[in-house]
């Protein structure tokens, strides 16, 4: 239905717009488009984001379980070392124990030749082995960020310096508690998080292995 100008007649009114009003009406369409397409591609920008944030987690973030799960041959690093006049630790353990770090370092930072073995025991905490050539009481307190004794214990006939921080909760960190003992050129520092028992044992382990040194 159109009016006398054959402008169609507009039902919410009963008679055609004006001039005014078909603009209004265009301007409003145009203007709920505009906010339309603003929300999709909000929508879409979201969704963008959130892909990136989840390829960055899945990449980037997660650690590589296959190098903290490595197990390490530390008895033949340490015959494979080409290291002159020096034995390094490497005893035996008991089944359970692993290893997932040995190494040779000559010359850290406190002019100290060091081997490193790192231990994980049957119940997967971790004890460090070092053990510094020649080593002096410096080197040994900036192994165990120069915190003071807390006593001695004897393991197998043989004497340790104990270093027992497990009352300092999580700011021990991996340190929790340490045993050292100097034995000729030779400074064992042994330090964890792991149980008494294990501790005991790897001490064991070492003594038996320098007892004839």
């Amino acid at each position: 239905m159109t009016d006398a100008d054959g402008r169609p007649i507009v039902a919410e009114l009963g008679r055609a717009e004006t001039p005014e009003e078909t603009w209004a009406r265009k301007d409003a369409a145009r203007t709920a488009r505009r906010q339309h397409q603003t929300a999709f591609n909000l929508v879409i920008a979201l969704i963008a984001s959130l892909g990136i944030v989840l390829f960055l987690v899945a990449v980037v973030v997660r650690p590589d379980t296959q190098i903290a799960d490595r197990t390490v041959d530390y008895q033949q690093v340490a015959k494979d070392a080409d290291v002159p006049g020096v034995t390094l630790a490497a005893p035996p353990l008991p089944d359970g124990f692993s290893s997932n770090r040995a190494d040779w370092s000559d010359k850290s930072g406190d002019g100290v030749d060091v081997w490193t073995v790192g231990f994980l025991t049957p119940d997967k905490q971790y004890i460090g082995l070092r053990q510094g050539v020649d080593a002096n009481a410096s080197w040994v307190a900036n192994e165990l960020e120069q915190k003071p004794a807390t006593g001695s214990t004897t393991i197998n006939g043989a004497e340790w310096t104990v270093y027992d921080r497990r009352d300092e909760g999580k700011d021990a960190g991996n340190d929790a508690y340490a045993l050292v003992r100097t034995d000729g050129r030779y400074t064992f520092v042994l330090a964890g998080t792991a149980d008494d028992a294990s501790f005991r044992t790897l001490a064991t382990a070492v003594s038996e292995q320098f007892a004839d040194q």
